[in-house]
Order: structure tokens, then sequence, then C-alpha cells
């Protein structure tokens, strides 16, 4: 017997909820399909476990760094991995939980737990049962990527996902992957108390970034003991007594680094390949992201595709607005697209890093005629406050129409202070708003209008 409804959404991420909500509230019947755990990568495995995590690191570094802000503390500082992980696990659990508990009370709306697949003609199988609606979103989110290295099935690995659920320290951590992911755990179980070494085939990490950027990271990183090994080419693992060796190199034998534990940090795959899209007919491309239109409409009408299943952008954030865009279209006669949508993403160390629209290697291929603006965080008062000078501050703008082009604050408050810049570029304002407001002193923030008028063309 076939179950009909008005709308299917699989997937329980960042837009499956709110957007079964949006559904119900219009007053569609709507069924919801999640095959594991409510809430997606963010809840679970992602955002908040490891924010959370990283929260743990930071104070323990801080109480480590107590005499410098003239405090003591008479004993060694110890990290309880064990306390560690069940406070990640009390906050993860409270999200989780509150997904949970939210879609099953929703109205119109009826939960089922299990792997749905597309079958076809609008019809959604889910174990014994099978689902149909005009309306299917599919928001079934991704997973890391285990790349095809020689040895790798011969040790055991962590993922993003396996990473969480340690409650002992390593000795020795071996990442491979030096962009987001990796950087961010590198710095976490440094502070923790392991040796870390962080293994990158390019010839600098977080690559998408600029060379400055790259080459503050790895400098921060580096001071605090974490060990980089860049250039990194033929990278294989292999068993070593109770250890893991990994080969980062073809010459001269090949040498090799021994950890403890091994964590995988080089991308992430849509959970595509066992979704049913052929039989839907569900258009993918070279590598298994869902094909959309700037409506997140897919190759088959009545099937929109949201959040990291369908390529348009990687984060929690984008997931939410595809929601936004999705729901807009439908329901409010606002044909918002996600062309609409400014490129902005944090690197989560400390300091964190915001960034936003164009990198400086982007402004300069451009052909625009671009000002630019920097400042080390060193000349920022709040950052001399709390002992923490790391990092910069660069600001890209057009100079023939004074619009902001791009933006990267790596240092104290970077994560927070860049979206200043960001709604002044979604209001299209010049940036001499922002150079004429008077901002709060002390703060991160006042030295921008500071920033922007220092502004020299870019050589």
């Amino acid at each position: 017997m076939i179950q009909k409804y008005d709308a299917i959404i699989i997937g329980t991420g960042q837009s499956g909820p709110a957007l079964a909500q949006r559904l119900t509230r219009e007053g569609l019947t709507t069924a919801i399909c999640e095959r594991r755990l409510f809430g997606g990568t963010c809840v679970n495995v992602g955002c908040i476990p490891t924010k959370t995590l990283v929260a743990s690191a930071r104070a323990a570094h801080m109480a480590r760094r107590a005499r410098d802000f003239g405090v003591r503390i008479d004993s060694d500082i110890h990290v309880d991995m064990a306390a560690v992980k069940a406070r990640k696990d009390a906050v993860v659990r409270q999200s989780n939980e509150g997904v949970t508990d939210w879609l099953h009370g929703m109205e119109r709306l009826t939960v089922y737990q299990g792997h749905a697949r597309l079958v076809g003609d609008g019809r959604v199988s889910i174990g014994d049962v099978e689902l149909q609606a005009e309306r299917i979103f599919l928001n079934v989110g991704g997973r890391a990527f285990v790349p095809d290295l020689p040895g790798i099935g011969e040790v055991d690995y962590l993922t993003n996902s396996g990473v969480m659920e340690l409650d002992t320290l390593p000795e020795h951590l071996i990442i491979i992957g030096g962009s987001y992911i990796g950087l961010e755990f590198a710095q976490m179980y440094r502070r923790f108390g392991s040796a870390v070494t962080v293994v990158e085939m390019g010839e600098r990490i977080i690559g998408r970034d600029d060379a400055d950027v790259s080459m503050a990271a790895q400098e921060i990183l580096q001071r605090e003991g974490v060990a980089f090994r860049l250039n990194a080419k033929c990278i294989a693992g292999s068993p070593h007594g109770g250890a893991i060796a990994v080969n980062v190199d073809c010459v001269d034998g090949a040498p090799e680094i021994i950890g403890s534990h091994l964590l995988l940090a080089v991308g992430r795959v849509p959970n595509t390949d066992d979704l049913g899209l052929d039989a839907a007919g569900v258009e993918t491309d070279e590598r298994g992201f869902i094909k959309v239109d700037e409506h997140l409409r897919t190759s088959v009408p009545g099937i929109w595709a949201l959040g990291d299943v369908n390529g348009r952008g990687a984060f929690t954030h984008t997931s939410w607005n595809d929601y936004e865009i999705v729901a807009a279209n439908l329901f409010d006669n606002d044909p918002r697209k996600v062309s609409d949508r400014i490129l902005c993403y944090g690197l989560f160390i400390d300091p964190p890093l915001g960034r936003i629209g164009m990198t400086e290697q982007q402004a300069r291929e451009s052909g625009k005629n671009v000002l630019i603006g920097k400042m080390p965080m060193t000349r920022v008062g709040r950052a001399r406050e709390r002992g923490e000078t790391d990092g910069f501050m660069k600001i890209l703008v057009e100079a023939d129409n004074d619009r902001i082009l791009g933006a990267a604050i790596f240092g104290i408050g970077g994560d927070e202070v860049v979206h200043s810049l960001l709604d002044i570029m979604y209001a299209e304002d010049p940036y001499t708003t922002i150079l004429r407001a008077t901002h709060i002193h002390p703060t991160v923030s006042e030295l921008i209008p500071t920033l922007l008028g220092e502004l020299k063309p870019l050589q």
C-alpha cells in the first residue's frame, strides 16, 4: 500500500526540518525520512561537536598561558579526555534531541526512520513502506571521503565521525589533509596534549585561500607544536607493530611518520550513491553531486536538492539558505536564487578566520581596479589586551564603485567581525558607509574604519 503525502523530505540536516515546518504550516501533509541521526552532520559529527571540543582545547591552552596574565596555577594542567568527550556528547545530545522532538511534535508531519530511496514517479521506498508525493526534497548531506591510498585498508583510520568517539588521548595523531577540518583537529589535539603531524600533498595548507593566510595559519600552529609535511607524495599507510606508519615521500626510501592514530581529512563526498537517483532520472555531476538550477530544482520536475548534496555549498549556513531559497520561491512569490549568495565561511582554529567574497588572488585575476587594505592584529587594542595578536585583517575594494569585493579577518573575533563587511556587501553599499561609522572602543571592529581609510591600489 502506498502512503500519499503532499511532500516528502529525505534527510534531516539543516534544511530538512525547517522546510518541514514551512510545508506543514502551509497546510501540506509531509513525510520526512531519516536513516540515522536527526540533525545531520552539523549537529552530530560536524559543527556542534567539533566547536565543543575546540572550546575544551582552548580552556586547556589558556590554563597553560595563565602566567602570561599574572595568574598562577600551582599544579600541572591535565586534560581528562573522557570528561571532554562526555561534555561534547551532552551538547550534541541536547541538539539532537531538540531536532528529534521538534519533528515528532510537528502537526501534519509523519516521521519515518530508515534508508529512503527514490523509485521513480514521485515515489520513495523506505523499508517495507512506499511513499508518494508531487514534491520531493533531497537533503541527504555528505560524508568523509576515504582516498584510495596504498595500504589504507590495512590500518585503522579515523574520519571526522570516528574521531568524535575517542575518549583517550592519542600519543601521536597523524592527519592527512591540511585544510579546514584537518587544521581544526590538529590544533585541538595538540592543545589536549597529543603530538600532531599534518600531511598535505599541496605546497601549502588551505590552498583555497591566499598564501598569506596559509602562511599565518601554519606559523600559528607550528608555534604550538604542530608538525607539517607539505608536498607529500606517494602517501601510503601500513601497520607498524601496534602503531601506524605513513609514507610521505617517494624520494630516498620513502621516509615514514610513525603515529598511534590516523585521521583522514581530505574532503567529503555526497550521499548519492544509494539514493535511487537513476531510477528517478535525477542527474548528477562527475563527482556525484546532484545538478540543480538557481532555484535548487533538479533535472526531474517536482524534485529539489538542498544542502551539501547539491554541490552549491558545503556549509551549514548554505544549507539553511537553500531552505530559504526553496521556501521563498514556493510560497512567497520571491524569486530568490543561489547566485545571490556571497561566499562566506570560517576556519575555527584559534584565532579564527572569517572569509567572505573574493580572495586577493581572485581579485588580481578579475581585471578589476582593486584597492587593498591590510593591518596586523598587533595594531588592535583588544588583541593586545587579550594577549592574542596573531593574524591580520585584509579588505579588497573595487575602486570604480567603492564596493567591497572580499575580506579575510584572521584574528581574535575574526569570525564575528567579518559579518559587518558581509552585510555591507549584501546591501550593495559603498565601503564608505563603514568608513564613516563610529564603532565602540575597545573592540576589534573599531579598527575596520581605520583599515578602510588606508586603502591602496593592489600592486
